[in-house]
């Protein structure tokens, strides 16, 4: 179910729809927003988390004291229960229509769409877009690393099945290991104060993302973000600063924190209400 908030008022949802339609190039940023209306758990706060993963309520381990690399040599079993089982869910979860109203809405441009995300769950991927198009800031979950790490490889997660105990929320099958040295692997994921983060992989997905947007320099950028807030900033404030600096168009999603700079456009409204919203209403402008 699309988290909607307030009506949205009919003359804003037709600015972004001209803005759209207008568009030359559509730069899609999104943070964890994006993923409510796919099922996906919010974790916004201890609250949402712990709801999500009862047990590391019971434990008082927060989202952020679990997603520390750590974990992985400390007590293995409890860090790939944890990041084992948001893989075997982000495998399950079916993208939500939203992917594919901006899977559309590139593809009706001149330089197509790019995809800017701090998601590690490979959504966009899943819905179609080209995986050279999509900027994964904080890296994959179904990607992998040597937790020292010994050397600076990243490998693809495919065939590697992690089995949870849904009461403890803890590991129960092998860990997927280093193939060099033998030691617990772990996902390809920035963690909080990670610095054995291998960048490699984001680090090329950059430097594709900064040669795009040279080649639409001049033209109508449309920048929609969808449910990134101030909490972890990097996706929004990369927004901001290339609508500042290419004199784009912003289409802001967010039903909690939808402040927008000066002439933008705020849509306060989860992501599937407001990119249908859009695009009935581009449709009807036609």
């Amino acid at each position: 179910m699309s988290l909607s908030g307030p009506p949205l008022d009919p003359r804003t949802v037709d600015r972004a729809a001209r803005a759209v339609a207008e568009a030359e190039a559509l730069l899609v940023t999104a943070g964890a927003g994006m993923g409510v209306d796919s099922g996906l758990p919010d974790f916004r706060g201890n609250q949402g988390f712990w709801k999500a993963y009862p047990p590391f309520a019971r434990l008082g381990l927060s989202f952020i004291d679990l997603a520390n690399p750590g974990w992985f040599e400390r007590d293995p079993a409890l860090a790939w229960g944890f990041y084992g089982h948001r893989l075997n869910l982000y495998r399950a979860t079916v993208p939500h229509p939203g992917f594919a109203i901006l899977r559309r809405w590139g593809e009706a441009t001149t330089h197509g769409a790019f995809v800017f995300t701090s998601n590690v769950d490979g959504q966009f991927q899943q819905a179609g877009f080209a995986a050279d198009r999509v900027v994964e800031c904080h890296g994959s979950i179904h990607h992998l690393q040597c937790r020292v790490p010994c050397h600076d490889g990243i490998w693809g997660a495919e065939g590697k099945t992690v089995e949870v105990d849904d009461e403890t929320f803890h590991a129960t099958s092998d860990f997927p290991a280093c193939p060099r040295c033998g030691r617990v692997a772990r996902p390809n994921v920035l963690m909080f104060g990670d610095w054995s983060w291998v960048p490699g992989r984001t680090s090329d997905q950059e430097d594709r993302f900064r040669s795009w947007l040279e080649a639409v320099a001049g033209s109508r950028l449309v920048v929609v973000e969808l449910g990134a807030g101030t909490g972890v900033p990097t996706v929004r404030l990369t927004s901001e600063r290339l609508v500042a600096r290419l004199g784009a168009t912003l289409v802001r999603v967010n039903p909690r924190e939808p402040q927008v700079p000066r002439d933008q456009v705020s849509l306060p409204c989860g992501a599937l209400t407001a990119l249908e919203a859009v695009d009935t209403a581009l449709h009807g402008s036609a």
